[in-house]
């Protein structure tokens, strides 16, 4: 038997690693780690970890879309810092804009040495359930 899956991406240079950005399996989404960029696939918001977590909400946004679901369809959310304090000092403010208030997931917060470009301080992966 054969899974049937439900992929999208968005058609950024480094897609041909080769992955996708995002999974649907039955009614459950796996989405990739969210990076801060941007449509084209610059990075945005080097040394600002609020403008690089707002980006990869966005992104998470977008793909969301996607599939006809929001955040509130989200259910676990593993977050990778390369500085935890300034993590800390905005993941309140901006993961409360995300969600349009609490976010009602489970969550891992984990620092990391570095991310796939230099210029990173987050990566965001998510998985959600849909209607």
């Amino acid at each position: 038997m054969t899974l049937q899956k439900d992929t999208k991406r968005f058609g950024v240079p480094w897609e041909d690693y080769p992955y996708v950005q995002a999974n649907r399996v039955g009614d459950v989404l796996y989405l990739s780690g969210q990076i801060a960029h941007d449509e084209q696939g610059n990075i945005v918001g080097q040394g600002d970890m609020a403008a690089q977590m707002r980006q990869a909400y966005r992104n998470i946004g977008k793909l969301l879309q996607m599939y006809g679901a929001d955040f509130s369809n989200i259910v676990d959310e593993m977050t990778f810092v390369t500085d935890m304090e300034a993590a800390l000092d905005c993941a309140t403010e901006v993961r409360t804009e995300a969600y349009g208030g609490d976010a009602l997931v489970t969550s891992t917060l984990l620092k990391v040495a570095g991310l796939a470009f230099p210029e990173l301080m987050v990566e965001i992966k998510c998985i959600a359930h849909l209607p």
